[in-house]
């Protein structure tokens, strides 16, 4: 009999994982989990489990589905503290007259470190292990993050203009790299090099940003295509789509995560797939800000890899990874005009491994997976919003809502247990968002 630090034995178990049979991962029933050293050590029936198995934590969870831990693939965590600031805007009215001013004024260390902790909390309470930022101040990001026990992927963020964290590309740039030599043999820390946007970034720094990503084999996190604004700003300044001019010096390749995307041609969406560039989804945002629809359909019965972000709650206005799948389930739909299309299983598996997959971590997150690292969440299916239960993967992408997340852990470890955080403490968390309300509202 071998021993196991924890064995977990739900109603059902999905695993997200693709195989040939099953490329949008398996679903069982009866099935348990041992998990030693932070990683997944078996998955198997019940019976051969506790067959093989044992451990003085063993747990049964009539009712519940295990799944991996989400994935939240583009998101400005920090901003949690602009939560609400401005609403209903256009992209660039919202930008230039509310957040980038309240930015400037507001915006430092503390301000990401506390606004990441407070996302951290949100994300967790909503099944969410993993999550990708892009902002000011990462090495606030990581430290808020990794303190709440989640994996982290902070941006080297890049601009051409100067902020409150740096003055000049240059600067930021050194920064962000000086930042990845302290935390980059951190466990659950991972940096990407973050150029904001086609319209905030020049070509010699967009081409210094393919080089880096060459250099140090790191991924390129960038805004792209999220308006028809930007896009014919784009060829009314230049002559080139946005798409066309990061291809053209070097930035378009499967390390790339392009986010938002809604505009894009058939020629494009199939690059997409041919040059391997993933695509971060954001449903709600896009609709929030009217930004437009990404061909999600298309995306993916051309091969690209797509996942899912939230954006941040400034323009969303929450990280609530469920939700965002069942919009992105429902638009997929609609504007395809074909039912078919992002099965409830394929849109959790864009969640989960497609994220994981798109920032470079497939190897050790997103899927439940034999020598995987035990980031799981367990849905309590047993209310009356998802009763009767015919398909438990359906149930979580069409009914279930963010409070029937129960548990949550990474690496193995309990991060929040029966819907009480064990890394943070809530109290505190509200009192300090209290804190910059008043702050910024004055």
């Amino acid at each position: 009999m071998q021993q196991a630090d924890l064995l977990i034995f739900p109603e059902w178990l999905f695993t997200a994982h693709p195989s040939e049979n099953s490329p949008y991962g398996e679903c069982h029933s009866d099935y348990g989990v041992a998990v030693k050293d932070g990683q997944i050590v078996a998955i198997a029936p019940s019976n051969e489990i506790k067959a093989q198995w044992q451990s003085d934590n063993s747990e049964t969870h009539p009712g519940k589905i295990l799944l991996p831990g989400f994935v939240n693939t583009h998101c400005h965590s920090a901003m949690t503290l602009l939560r609400g600031i401005a609403n209903d805007l256009p992209l660039m009215e919202w930008l230039e007259g509310h957040i980038w001013p309240a930015e400037g004024t507001h915006v430092n260390k503390q301000f990401v470190y506390d606004g990441t902790l407070l996302a951290a909390a949100e994300m967790l309470r909503c099944g969410t292990t993993c999550f990708n930022d892009m902002y000011f101040f990462p090495e606030a990001t990581l430290k808020a993050g990794l303190q709440a026990g989640m994996r982290t992927s902070a941006g080297i963020i890049a601009i051409d203009f100067p902020s409150a964290y740096a003055q000049s590309p240059r600067e930021y740039l050194d920064k962000g790299l000086d930042t990845l030599s302290r935390y980059k043999d951190k466990p659950n820390a991972k940096m990407m090099l973050a150029p904001h946007a086609p319209y905030t970034v020049g070509d010699e720094l967009f081409a210094e940003i393919a080089a880096l990503s060459t250099e140090h084999d790191l991924g390129i996190h960038v805004h792209l295509h999220e308006t028809a604004f930007e896009v014919a700003s784009a060829v009314d300044q230049n002559g080139k789509r946005p798409f066309q001019r990061l291809l053209d010096l070097g930035v378009l390749n499967s390390k790339t995560l392009a986010v938002h995307m809604t505009q894009l041609t058939d020629d494009e969406i199939q690059q997409c797939s041919d040059l391997g560039v993933n695509v971060a989804h954001c449903p709600e945002s896009n609709l929030k800000l009217a930004s437009g629809f990404s061909p999600t359909t298309a995306l993916t019965r051309a091969g690209a890899n797509v996942c899912i972000g939230t954006d941040g709650a400034a323009s969303n206005n929450d990280l609530d990874i469920l939700s965002e799948l069942r919009s992105a389930s429902l638009l997929a739909k609609a504007q395809s005009q074909d039912a078919t299309a992002l099965n409830a299983a394929q849109t959790l598996q864009m969640a989960t491994y497609n994220g994981a997959k798109a920032i470079g971590w497939e190897d050790k997150t997103g899927s439940l997976h034999l020598g995987k690292s035990a980031d799981m969440q367990l849905i309590d299916l047993n209310r009356l919003e998802t009763q009767p239960c015919y398909d438990p993967v359906a149930q979580v992408v069409y009914s279930a809502s963010r409070d029937q997340i129960t548990d949550v852990w990474c690496r193995g470890e309990a991060l929040m247990r029966d819907r009480t955080l064990k890394t943070l403490n809530e109290a505190e968390l509200l009192a300090t968002a209290n804190a910059w309300h008043e702050k910024i509202r004055a």
